[in-house]
């Protein structure tokens, strides 16, 4: 018994529906792919970056109807847990050539990428950098997000999975934190403000 073939109406309706889908999935690759490369090459090396970038557009592919319509911070969140991914493939690897070998393993590769050193090729950008790796991570990541990201408080939130309060009290005391932290190397700290976050954090 031959299958019943689809009426070309379901098919006509098949054909809009991908079109929509590929349509949407276009805008949204022009909305957030150079902000995730951005994110994503200010954390690790371009090589993992560029995979990392293809996993998570693949992702935002798969779950395109989960895609609110503030897409940046959602976009990012899938990045950091495609690189997350990334990384503890490449630990598993790491760990198997060294036994395979019979040699000491590795040490952890550091969680600052050291071009970011050399931000902007300045002396200035490199003591900042530095900066930063005297806070907690926690505190460094949030400014990260909120000054080479650019995103504001309701976004970090997301991101982070937090509440925007939260967020905005976390980026003022992160801020305070890494004033310190300049002042501590005598940079001055004129460009270290305190809008973003610390009037929400005083409520």
């Amino acid at each position: 018994m031959k299958s019943p073939r689809p009426c070309r109406t379901c098919l006509s309706m098949r054909v809009v529906t991908d079109t929509e889908r590929e349509k949407r999935m276009r805008n949204l690759v022009v909305l957030v792919a150079d902000p995730v490369r951005r994110y994503l090459y200010r954390r690790t090396d371009a090589a993992t970056a560029d995979d990392v970038i293809g996993d998570t557009l693949l992702v935002c592919w798969r779950r395109l109807d989960e895609v609110p319509d503030d897409a940046l911070p959602w976009a990012i969140v899938v990045a950091r847990q495609c690189l997350s991914n990334a990384r503890r493939a490449e630990r598993r690897r790491t760990r198997l050539i060294g036994r395979i070998i019979a040699i000491d393993p590795p040490p952890v590769a550091a969680d600052e990428n050291a071009a970011a050193s050399t931000v902007d090729g300045t002396a200035e950008a490199a003591r900042v950098t530095t900066a930063l790796a005297g806070l907690r991570r926690n505190d460094a990541e949030i400014l990260r997000l909120w000054a080479w990201d650019e995103l504001k408080s309701p976004q970090i939130a997301v991101v982070l999975g937090i509440s925007a309060n939260a967020a905005a009290i976390r980026l003022h005391r992160a801020k305070v934190r890494l004033k310190q932290e300049l002042l501590k190397s005598g940079i001055p700290t004129g460009h270290v403000t305190h809008d973003e976050g610390s009037e929400d954090a005083r409520r």
